[in-house]
């Protein structure tokens, strides 16, 4: 006597035991809501390509979920870009993502560098946005003129008699000490503008994307559009002939 294997269990629900509100990608299997599947048919041809090159076999009614969809078109996107720029930096491969991903790139890139700064780049800020302002040319016309009205009053009992070679000193220190705080802050500056042209680039690039794509799927609807109307009015063709009286 012989032992007969047993008949195979199914691995997942069939099509027809579903729910109506329910359907079963056609590449990973997943049982998913309705609202996070599309037919192949509606994806530009593109995509449907390159689903198809994975999977063979699928049909235009074929479900796909979002998540694959959005997997192939981050990779359909590298591809556009690295035909277009060549290899593909970090920046790129960012914007491919988000566009996976549905998110924005959009940062505060100023508000960023302000949060992270040190005690030493915030005070160069500081002295340099102090130094940049009619408040210190005010204060500062007034102490040379006290100082050399002091001394000129005073006479030859002042601490800095004319030509006032103390002043000189003190100006060639302020100078000296303040040209690299500048140079501190200014460096900081390019630093942020960098920065936010970086993040500007990114959000250019991915608005670009995001236009072609929206021309590209226009496209591809007001082709099939084109094509069913095309395919009602034959059937309409049809049927007057099929309705014409015979003579």
């Amino acid at each position: 006597m012989t032992d007969t294997a047993p008949p195979p269990q199914p691995s997942g629900p069939e099509p027809a035991d579903l729910p109506a509100k329910k359907g079963i990608c056609a590449l990973t299997g997943q049982v998913l809501p309705r609202r996070e599947l599309m037919p192949l048919g509606m994806l530009r041809p593109e995509l449907a390509e390159r689903l198809l090159r994975e999977k063979p076999g699928l049909s235009e009614e074929s479900l796909v979920s979002r998540a694959e969809v959005a997997r192939i078109r981050a990779a359909h996107v590298e591809e556009l870009l690295e035909a277009e720029r060549g290899e593909l930096g970090e920046l790129e491969h960012r914007v491919a993502e988000s566009l996976a991903a549905s998110s924005t790139l959009a940062e505060d890139t100023d508000s960023d560098y302000d949060e992270h700064r040190t005690p030493g780049e915030w005070l160069a800020d500081r002295v340099a946005s102090f130094g940049g302002s009619w408040s210190f040319l005010i204060a500062f016309a007034l102490v040379l003129a006290a100082w050399m009205g002091f001394n000129l009053v005073r006479g030859e009992g002042s601490f800095d008699p004319y030509p006032f070679i103390l002043l000189n000193l003190v100006l060639s220190c302020l100078a000296a000490v303040q040209a690299p705080i500048i140079m501190m802050s200014q460096r900081r500056t390019e630093a942020k503008d960098r920065a936010r042209a970086m993040n500007d680039y990114a959000v250019n690039l991915k608005v670009e994307l995001e236009v072609r794509h929206l021309h590209e799927k226009l496209d591809h609807i007001l082709r099939r559009q084109w094509e069913r109307l095309a395919e009602i009015q034959r059937l309409q063709l049809e049927i007057m002939q099929e309705r014409r009286p015979r003579k």
